[in-house]
């Protein structure tokens, strides 16, 4: 079975995730968590809270995001009715990041899905605070859409390595089975300023051929030493669905996401952007 976990501010963005997600699973049995943090909204109502009327505000907040969870399941049925799929709510007085990592952990979450931007949308940035922080600090796979972003067949996937990482089975195996229905073609980008692959190098890589066999694999080299570009430029010129990277200490993502921004980098994602996080978790 499948576990998902769908974080939403109620904003278009994070209702078209959970839409795609609900598409993107639908050959699989799957539960999905949609949770709403509320901490931030309640010291939101400045006008209202008080020492004195806290714990009133808080109720008054929590009782909102009940009834707009269950507006937001009720949807999910609606949308793409299948009996394969489950919908639990979880509303929370907690900030998100440390609500995701608590769910991630007690339902021992598969992957998490949420957009790029909430309610605090600003179309000069490509991730908004909250899905950065995911990214960084919760320990589980995310997969982020692309603000309006609409479901399609993911067919063709850039999936980028230096070979240097030592894989996680449980992590491979989500990205092989998450695409595998769709009888996708994963492009496994490497991209190099030297020649040939270190014995390290070619033991991490089929792993990779072993882990995602289920799917076409075309492993390709880029002699480059621009990384974004390549990356930009690759997935411009070959109609790529989803972009998939690890995040681990002392690679390319990791130097992104410690950015203020994604921007600053020039990594430009219009598509899923997958990020697997290569930590240890039960396999």
């Amino acid at each position: 079975m499948r576990k998902i976990l769908i974080p939403t501010d109620f904003s278009e963005n994070a209702t078209n995730a959970l839409e795609y997600a609900i598409a993107l699973f639908k050959y699989e049995i799957s539960e999905f968590f949609i949770m709403h943090a509320y901490q931030d909204d309640i010291y939101a109502e400045d006008l209202k809270v008080t020492r004195e009327t806290l714990s009133d505000v808080t109720e008054m907040v929590g009782n909102r995001s009940k009834i707009r969870l269950e507006s937001i399941k009720q949807h999910a049925y609606k949308i793409l009715p299948n009996p394969r799929h489950t919908y639990h709510i979880v509303s929370s007085n907690n900030i998100l990041v440390d609500e995701a990592d608590k769910i991630v952990d007690k339902e021992n979450i598969d992957v998490i899905v949420m957009g790029t931007r909430g309610y605090t949308n600003d179309s000069k940035i490509t991730f908004g605070s909250h899905t950065l922080q995911v990214l960084k600090y919760v320990s589980c796979p995310v997969l982020v859409i692309p603000e309006k972003y609409k479901y399609k067949k993911p067919l063709h996937i850039l999936f980028p390595t230096n070979y240097l990482i030592p894989y996680k089975r449980r992590e491979l195996k989500l990205l092989c089975e998450m695409v595998c229905p769709y009888n996708a073609l994963i492009d496994i980008l490497y991209i190099t300023s030297s020649r040939g692959l270190s014995m390290r190098q070619q033991d991490n890589q089929d792993f990779i051929k072993n882990e995602l066999c289920k799917n076409d694999l075309n492993f390709k080299t880029v002699n480059s030493k621009n990384i974004t570009n390549t990356i930009n430029s690759y997935i411009k010129e070959n109609s790529v669905d989803m972009l998939v990277m690890v995040n681990n200490r002392h690679t390319f993502l990791e130097d992104i996401l410690m950015q203020s921004t994604i921007d600053k980098m020039g990594l430009y994602i219009n598509i899923p952007f997958c990020v697997l996080q290569n930590i240890h978790r039960d396999i």
